[in-house]
């Protein structure tokens, strides 16, 4: 009996979190471990029924033998009244013999009783402990849901920082193109003439033309003249 009380006080005290703490997936760990309480309690109770049914004979035994003790003292006063002081004797003699197992049945009686009132107390308290972990099963299944969703956003957050990274590169290596496309063309603007070059190119082509155009003109109008036209 005592080997049976300590080991289902050590599952009274178990520590769920610590199992919890332990398991690879929480979710199945909580249901395994309601299975576990399940099948405790089913032994419990089983042990529980053999206890209370151990405490009603301890109980049963003694009640009978102080009724056989006060049957005893109730004849011994009948055998007195009637004269029969021989036969009151002999019940007094038997009431003594049963007194002497009085003291033993009810030691009995009371470990009986002890072991009972544990067996229900830790019965009871099973009971309620299964009862409340099956209400807060879906709440922590709930939370195990939630911490995983978490970690698959962390995931994909870490992802996106390494996007972001790629496209930093990215930006990097345009800045570098748009730099080289500006040199190219402050080497081109470089290497085209100026403008004032241009422009004395251009008047000094004006400049020729106009010269030779009116020597051109006086000479036909000379000839114009000669020929009478």
């Amino acid at each position: 009996m005592a080997g049976i009380i300590t080991r289902f006080k050590d599952i009274m005290s178990s520590n769920i979190n610590a199992l919890l703490d332990k398991a690879e997936d929480p979710s199945k760990m909580i249901d395994q471990y309601l299975r576990n309480l399940e099948s405790d309690l089913g032994k419990v109770k089983a042990e529980t029924a053999s206890v209370m049914a151990e405490e009603k004979r301890a109980k049963r035994q003694l009640d009978e033998l102080n009724e056989q003790i006060n049957k005893m003292q109730k004849y011994a006063e009948k055998a007195l009244i009637a004269g029969n002081e021989s036969d009151a004797k002999l019940f007094l003699e038997k009431k003594n013999q049963l007194l002497q197992n009085q003291q033993s049945l009810q030691q009995s009686y009371d470990i009986a009783a002890d072991n009972a009132a544990k067996m229900r107390s830790m019965h009871d308290k099973l009971v309620k402990d299964i009862s409340e972990l099956n209400a807060r099963r879906d709440q922590l299944k709930a939370k195990l849901a939630v911490a995983k969703t978490q970690e698959k956003l962390n995931k994909i957050g870490a992802s996106v920082d390494g996007a972001k990274g790629n496209l930093s590169a990215f930006d990097k290596m345009e800045d570098k193109i748009n730099k080289k496309l500006d040199e190219a063309n402050a080497m081109a603007e470089l290497n085209s003439p100026k403008k004032e070059d241009n422009i004395e190119d251009l008047m000094s082509k004006y400049d020729d033309n106009t010269t030779t155009n009116t020597e051109v003109d006086d000479e036909l109008q000379a000839l114009k003249n000669k020929l009478g036209l």
